[in-house]
């Protein structure tokens, strides 16, 4: 194992590029780093240990300890003291928002999706190339298809993007600028549940607060209300960033755009592969904490210690990904574990795909020119926050 920690998140050479560290990474299943916050954490890299640590029930998500690491000095990110992430207490409140966010639901969503999709195009369609496909499609896309699901009013979904960015903040806002935008955000829950709550409809909110379990077990109104904010935070930002990779990857693939232009059905398998390259984000959103000694790869991990599961280097291990360095739509076997996998497998992962291949799909039916407007390595990087994307991505036709 490496003598001193590295720093964590790799860098990216260009932004549609892996780190150049994945290259030698799982040489060593194990390897040190240090985060943005400056603490120290074990980083596990190999796909097996990988799926190993996130199935382990010692390695808890709970880093409301004293003496757990942080992934920066936004310490309100993803912790609650009021709200246990770890099996028993996880399972029961995770299985009764699984109750009401069915497979179904997210089904049924998807001629909105089209709807959307289409409208949205259109209006991007009658503009003069180039556009930015992340302000004219992505996020407006994702947003609109969340706040639908979960029932907050049109003319109120404006304002989500400011507080989720706050939210996702490492080191972009300070501690009082993340407070306030939260307290904003916690405000504007509370009354969307009390209004659902007297007037119920056919949402997500609605159902979120009608689920019970055979116990007649419900949600506590901290629980709703916890979950109804995590979901439109997650379920937002980190569709609308995949969604605009997506297309800039393709787009700066040509082979493998001429490939999916030809054959629509390769589509589910497109975006699978896109996935798998995992170009949103590192995985700092997996730390978690060891509450006991665990041997991982043959490498001793202290109780005490931070550790993160490495996603992105998972799903390049060789090992179980054939030709990891190539983007390839029409592989067959792709067990990338971009969505995690076990008890915190993501929960909106069905919603997202729908979201990807209805919006890819459309897009290059309606535009048979469609390209990058500028070459794809003069894209940049958004910064600061945890969810990485592109700061613009201009297409013309």
């Amino acid at each position: 194992m490496t003598a001193n920690p590295i720093p964590y998140p790799f860098r990216r050479p260009g932004p549609l590029a892996v780190p150049k560290e994945l290259g030698a990474l799982r040489d060593e299943p194990v390897v040190r780093v240090v985060l943005p916050s400056g603490d120290e954490a074990y980083l596990v890299t190999r796909h097996e240990d990988v799926k190993s640590v996130l199935t382990d029930l010692r390695v808890s998500r709970n880093l409301n300890r004293p003496d757990a690491p942080r992934v920066s000095k936004n310490n309100m990110m993803f912790q609650d003291s009021k709200m246990d992430p770890d099996p028993p207490e996880h399972t029961r409140v995770r299985r009764l928002v699984m109750k009401a966010f069915t497979a179904t639901r997210v089904e049924r969503l998807r001629p909105r999706v089209q709807e959307i999709t289409n409208e949205l195009i259109d209006a991007m369609a009658a503009k003069t190339p180039p556009v930015n496909v992340s302000e004219e499609l992505s996020f407006p896309l994702s947003i609109r298809v969340i706040c639908d699901l979960l029932g907050v009013p049109t003319q109120d979904q404006h304002r989500f993007r400011r507080w989720t960015d706050h939210f996702l903040s490492t080191g972009k806002y300070t501690r009082e600028q993340i407070h306030g935008a939260l307290g904003e955000l916690n405000e504007y829950m509370a009354a969307l549940i009390k209004a659902k709550r007297e007037n119920p409809a056919d949402d997500l909110v609605s159902a979120l607060i009608n689920v019970h379990d055979e116990d007649d077990t419900r949600l506590s109104e901290y629980e709703l209300h916890w979950w109804c904010r995590l979901l439109l935070l997650v379920g937002y930002e980190t569709t609308a960033s995949q969604l605009g990779l997506t297309v800039a990857k393709l787009l700066a693939e040509p082979e493998q755009l001429k490939l999916l232009r030809a054959d629509e059905s390769l589509l589910s398998g497109a975006v699978e592969e896109l996935l798998r390259w995992k170009l949103m984000s590192g995985s700092l959103s997996m730390l978690r904490y060891v509450t006991e000694d665990i041997v991982v790869g043959g490498v001793t991990i202290p109780k005490g210690s931070g550790v993160i599961p490495a996603v992105e280097s998972a799903n390049w291990d060789e090992r179980v990904i054939d030709r990891p360095d190539d983007l390839d739509i029409t592989r067959r076997e792709n067990p990338h574990l971009t969505f995690s996998v076990g008890p915190h497998f993501c929960i909106g992962a069905a919603l997202a795909r729908v979201e990807l291949e209805i919006a890819l799909a459309t897009l290059l039916r309606r535009f048979p020119t469609l390209r990058l407007a500028i070459p794809a390595e003069e894209l940049q990087r958004t910064e600061g926050t945890l969810i990485e994307g592109l700061v613009e991505i201009p297409i013309a036709w």
